[in-house]
């Protein structure tokens, strides 16, 4: 599925378009349309814990997001060797609307209850 950016992704704001693709019920690979050299491995965050958060108006205005739309909510994961190492980027998470193609990364308040890099293995079962 392509998506169209329509808040830019911290540190490649130059993506304005990218593709999504299901890796495996966990994880997806979203890769700019125009730079392959640009991806990133995603994450479905509620496969590892809660997680809630509000969109903003002005963020739902772009998405053209109400209480019927399909959204999907995703965060990058950096991939570490052993895995248990790799980290979860919960304060950036990407929202997706299935319905229009529309995709923005919200970036939530500093004082959230989320990190920028928490580590996976805080949230695998031993």
């Amino acid at each position: 599925m392509k998506f169209d950016i329509c808040v830019p992704i911290l540190g490649f704001e130059n993506v304005k378009e990218v593709t999504l693709e299901k890796i495996d019920d966990a994880f997806m690979r979203m890769q700019s349309t125009t730079e392959e050299h640009i991806s990133f491995t995603l994450i479905n965050p509620f496969v590892l814990r809660e997680y809630d958060f509000e969109i903003s108006d002005a963020t739902q205005a772009l998405l053209e997001v109400d209480e019927k739309s399909n959204i999907l909510i995703l965060n990058i994961i950096i991939i570490q060797t052993p895995v248990e190492d790799s980290v979860v980027n919960f304060i950036g998470p990407m929202v997706f609307n299935t319905d229009n193609k529309r995709a923005a990364q919200i970036v939530l308040s500093e004082s959230t209850k989320y990190g920028v890099a928490e580590k996976i293995s805080l949230y695998l079962k031993k």
